[in-house]
C-alpha cells in the first residue's frame, strides 16, 4: 500500500510497492520490466497483476540508463510543415504508427525536417542515443536520411521503396506499379484514349512506379506516350491544378487524367472546371491515395486505394522487429481500384 506524504497526496507507486503486491522479489519485478528473461510464467503474471493493482508506471528514464535504451520511436517526416497539416496521408500514417507502438506502451515522438538545416539537427538528434528506432515518411526517396541514419546504425523504416539501388535500408510500400496499371485500364475500360497523367516528384518511387504502370498498360493497349501528356507534380494541390493546366495547353484533345495523388487531383478539378471542361462528360479523373481528398471532392474521385493502416502497422513491426535483432525487410502491399463519379 502506498503512503500519503505530508501534503496529503498519494505517492506514486514504487517497484518495491509491486514486489510486495506480487510477493516477490525486486529483481523479479526488474526482469519482467525488462524482457521477463528468467521468469516463471506465474511470477510474470503476479508481477503484471501487481502493477495493475498499484497503478506502478515505469520511470523510462531510469530504466534506459540501465538497458541504454530510450523506450521511444520517431515519426519523421522530411517535408515543409505546411505539408504536414495540408496532406491527409500523413496524419493518417501517423495516427497508425501512434496506435500500433501504443499497444507496445512506446510513445512516438513526431519530428519534421522540411529543410536540411532540420535534417542535420534532428540526425543528431537521433545518432545521439535520445531514439531507439525511426519510422520515416517522405515524398523524395532520394533524400539521403534513411540511408545515412542505417549507416550510423539506428534502426529506420521508410514507407515507401528506397530509390538508391542495392539499399539496405527497410521499407513498407504499396504497390504502385500495380496501382498506376489498374486505374489506366479502368481508363481505358470507359472508351477514353488521351489520356494524360500528372506523376509524382521523379525522385520518389510513386513517381517512378506509377509512370511506369501508366506506360506498360497504354502500350498493352497499342497506344503510343505522347510525352505532350506527361507532366510531373509534387504531391501538393497547387502543383495538381498548375500541371493540369499545362496539360490542356499542350493537349486539349485530352480526354482523361490520371493524377497520382487525390490531393493532386482536387488541383486537376478546379483546373478542368476553370476551362469550362465537365467531369467525367468531358474528362474522367482518376487519382491515388483514396484519402479523405477522394471522397470530398465534387465530383467523388475514382482513386487507387493505399492501404494506410496495413502500411502503418507493418512499419511498426519491422522496426521493432530490427529492434530485436532480426535483419532488415521489405514489405509490398496490393493496392485497390475504387470507383467514383469522376470516371
Amino acid at each position: 500500500m502506498t503512503m500519503n506524504n505530508a501534503g496529503g497526496r498519494r505517492k506514486a507507486p514504487t517497484i518495491h510497492d509491486v514486489a510486495r503486491e506480487a510477493g516477490v522479489s525486486r529483481g523479479t519485478v526488474s526482469r519482467v520490466l525488462n524482457g521477463g528473461h528468467y521468469v516463471s510464467p506465474a511470477a510474470q503474471e503476479a508481477v503484471n497483476s501487481a502493477i495493475r493493482k498499484t497503478g506502478y508506471v515505469v520511470n523510462r528514464h531510469a530504466r534506459s540508463l540501465i538497458t541504454g535504451r530510450s523506450d521511444s520511436v520517431g515519426f519523421l517526416l522530411t517535408e515543409p510543415q505546411e505539408r504536414f497539416f495540408e496532406d491527409p496521408n500523413f496524419n493518417v500514417l501517423l495516427r497508425g504508427c501512434t496506435q500500433a507502438l501504443a499497444a507496445h506502451d512506446i510513445p512516438l515522438l513526431l519530428m519534421l525536417a522540411g529543410t536540411e538545416d532540420e535534417r542535420r539537427r534532428i540526425k543528431r538528434f537521433i545518432t545521439a542515443g535520445h531514439l531507439d528506432g525511426v519510422l520515416l515518411v517522405t515524398s523524395h526517396s532520394a533524400d539521403p536520411v534513411a540511408e545515412e541514419l542505417h549507416k550510423a546504425g539506428v534502426p529506420v523504416v521508410q514507407c515507401g521503396k528506397p530509390m538508391r539501388s542495392g539499399s539496405k535500408v527497410s521499407y513498407v510500400a504499396a504497390d504502385d506499379r500495380d496501382g498506376a496499371r489498374d486505374m489506366v485500364r479502368h481508363l481505358l475500360s470507359r472508351g477514353r484514349r488521351r489520356i494524360g497523367i500528372v506523376t509524382g516528384p521523379p525522385d520518389s518511387p510513386g513517381g517512378v512506379d506509377r509512370l511506369a504502370g501508366y506506360k506498360e498498360v497504354l502500350a498493352e493497349a497499342g497506344i503510343g506516350v505522347d510525352e505532350r501528356l506527361v507532366i510531373s507534380g509534387d504531391y501538393s494541390r497547387g502543383s495538381g491544378e498548375a500541371a493540369t493546366e499545362s496539360l490542356l495547353a499542350r493537349a486539349p484533345d485530352m480526354d482523361a487524367v490520371f493524377v497520382a495523388s487525390d490531393l493532386m487531383a482536387l488541383g486537376a478539378l478546379t483546373a478542368l472546371r476553370r476551362a469550362g471542361r465537365r467531369v467525367p462528360e468531358d474528362v474522367s479523373v482518376g487519382g491515388f491515395d483514396d484519402s479523405v481528398a477522394a471522397t470530398e471532392a465534387t465530383p467523388a474521385l475514382t482513386t487507387i486505394r493505399q492501404p494506410y493502416d496495413r502500411i502503418s502497422a507493418e512499419m511498426v513491426r519491422v522496426l521493432l522487429a530490427q529492434l530485436g535483432g532480426e535483419d532488415p525487410a521489405a514489405v509490398i502491399l496490393p493496392t485497390e481500384l475504387v470507383r467514383r463519379e469522376s470516371t
